[in-house]
């Protein structure tokens, strides 16, 4: 089975950043192109891995990451 994600370098790994879409802020654990399809035909998008204060995570588009 072909891998369906892979780990992408980011300035801001381990900062604190905000999510422009929800205005939550946390810190930046990863940045990961996923294959976000549920068919046979691959859909590649770039998501951005948050922790937040109360210690869980969610993902956001990585165009929706600013420094905090």
């Amino acid at each position: 089975m072909p891998e369906r994600y892979e780990y992408v370098p980011h300035r801001l790994l381990r900062r604190r950043v905000r999510d422009v879409a929800s205005g939550t802020e946390g810190v930046l654990m990863a940045v990961i192109n996923e294959d976000v399809s549920d068919s046979v035909h691959a859909r590649w998008m770039e998501l951005a891995y948050i922790r937040a204060a109360s210690g869980r995570e969610f993902t956001t588009a990585v165009g929706n990451v600013e420094q905090a």
